[in-house]
């Protein structure tokens, strides 16, 4: 452990905004304000490229309104970026860095962020500039490694989990079949929280695909139709990044312009192409009449008003600790281990080395996932439950004895 430079300090926002990244923002500024090492803490105006173009303002100065305001609004108050740096392009981050002094370097992002801030870091050590440099753990897909969960899924989640309550009750007063695409490209964490909101036994959905397990579309109807005979209707949760058993995803099948991100990945929530290609599936197969469907897209990164409480803590704690720890360590990644379930749930913040979170990114365990491939199990009620909190209830008098 050596002593923590006199210094400046910068932070950005990357990648998809959430519902708590702001709440993980407001904890940088907050905790920063209490040290003296920190002299400046630049915002970074979206993320990286705002770095590189030297776009800062000056975030110790912010009112304690503001700040408590930024805390509980969603989406990226800093703006963001989709740049993915290479080692050309974290140089010249370093380079605005030397340039300003700035020797800590808050990262809020997922896995690419993490890789970011870890470029940059080995570049300072090779010339022996101090650096110390975190990432703050954030997506909505609950995807990264180490860490239990991530800051923004349980927002995220409750939003889901509420949406498909409303949708599950509009279904049951005009039935028919309901398809709804959720984000998710390589993880189902996201689309597996429509099934939090399920009161009673015949609640949709009634089936949630994963993009963990490959699907058919011989499959797909199959149990469309064996549901639809069950119940009269069907809701269906379905992640955007399900794949043929050939592992192309069906958007990629359906989608005949291919456009792809800064990451090179074919672009996935940005068009109903999947919604409307599974409905008239079910249309063609099934004969069903009323068939709808939508596509959430960006709808559950920066709902507002709607964050769930446990979340939000959580973020800003990560933001807070994030600087303790910069104070003591060299470099890391904030992550959280879960310390207990239930009424007792809580967790327990810690610092990780940022390649361990780098680049890679975790699917949901098979244990989550029920044999068929078309649910969830208790396993997964039980894990993502305390991350949205409490949810509402609904009611339905259809199933009250006929007189």
């Amino acid at each position: 452990m050596s002593d923590a430079p006199k210094a400046n300090a910068a932070v950005g926002q990357s990648g998809g905004p959430t519902g708590v990244i702001n709440a993980s923002l407001a904890g940088v500024i907050e905790e920063v304000c209490k040290h003296s090492e920190i002299k400046n803490l630049y915002g970074a105006v979206h993320a990286v490229e705002g770095i590189v173009k030297e776009q800062f303002i000056d975030l110790k100065n912010i009112s304690i309104n503001d700040l408590e305001g930024i805390a509980s609004c969603s989406s990226s108050a800093l703006g963001s970026s989709r740049d993915k740096p290479d080692e050309k392009y974290c140089h010249k981050i370093f380079e605005a860095f030397k340039k300003r002094n700035i020797r800590y370097f808050f990262y809020i992002g997922g896995n690419d962020s993490a890789n970011t801030a870890h470029i940059v870091n080995l570049m300072a050590a090779e010339v022996g500039y101090e650096m110390r440099a975190f990432h703050i753990p954030k997506t909505i897909d609950n995807d990264l490694l180490v860490t239990d969960h991530c800051p923004g899924y349980g927002t995220a989640a409750k939003f889901v989990a509420c949406a498909l309550m409303g949708d599950d009750l509009d279904n049951r007063a005009l039935p028919g079949v309901k398809i709804d695409v959720i984000m998710g490209r390589n993880a189902g964490f996201l689309t597996a929280a429509a099934a939090l909101g399920k009161q009673r036994d015949d609640d949709g959905p009634h089936l949630i695909y994963m993009p963990e397990k490959s699907l058919t579309m011989e499959q797909f109807c199959a149990d469309v139709d064996a549901v639809y005979k069950k119940h009269g209707r069907c809701v269906i949760a379905v992640s955007e990044g399900i794949t043929d058993i050939d592992s192309e995803t069906w958007t990629q099948k359906v989608v005949k312009t291919k456009e792809k991100d800064a990451h090179g990945n074919v672009q996935l929530s940005g068009t109903g192409a999947l919604a409307d290609f599974l409905s008239d599936q079910v249309k063609k197969t099934l004969k069903i009449k009323r068939v709808r469907a939508d596509t959430f897209g960006y709808l559950q990164r920066s709902f507002v008003g709607f964050q769930s409480q446990v979340d939000v803590d959580e973020a800003r704690a990560c933001g807070r600790e994030a600087v303790k720890f910069s104070l003591s360590e060299q470099s890391g990644s904030v992550a959280m281990k879960r310390t207990g379930e239930g009424n007792k749930y809580g967790v327990e913040i810690f610092c990780t080395e940022l390649r361990n979170v780098a680049e890679g990114t975790k699917s949901m365990p098979a244990e989550y996932i029920n044999k068929d491939g078309n649910g969830v199990t208790d396993a997964f009620i039980k894990y993502a439950s305390p991350l949205t909190g409490e949810l509402p209830k609904t009611y339905y008098l259809g199933n009250y004895p006929k007189v």
